[in-house]
């Protein structure tokens, strides 16, 4: 497994994380390890989530059915040809 150093935090957040760590009965790096997999679980989905509403957004009602499928079937010509 990976480690991380996190330097020149400031001291109101140690506090604060060491506050927040207390009552989840958590020690401070097991907090630091599930508020990191919590923001990085929640960014791929809201990132999922927004490139279906950007795509919403540039086509309207007018959006091409099989989109996906098109750009699959170019990908892959593009790769045969390689």
């Amino acid at each position: 497994m990976a480690s991380l150093s996190i330097r020149d935090l400031p001291d109101d957040v140690h506090r604060r994380l060491r506050i927040r760590a207390a009552r989840a009965g958590r020690s401070m790096e097991a907090e630091v390890r599930a508020i990191l997999e919590s923001a990085t679980r929640d960014e791929s989905e809201a990132s999922s989530t927004g490139l279906q509403d950007w795509v919403d957004s540039l086509y309207g009602s007018k959006k091409p059915k099989s989109v996906v499928d098109e750009f699959i079937r170019e990908r892959r010509r593009a790769a045969e040809t390689e």
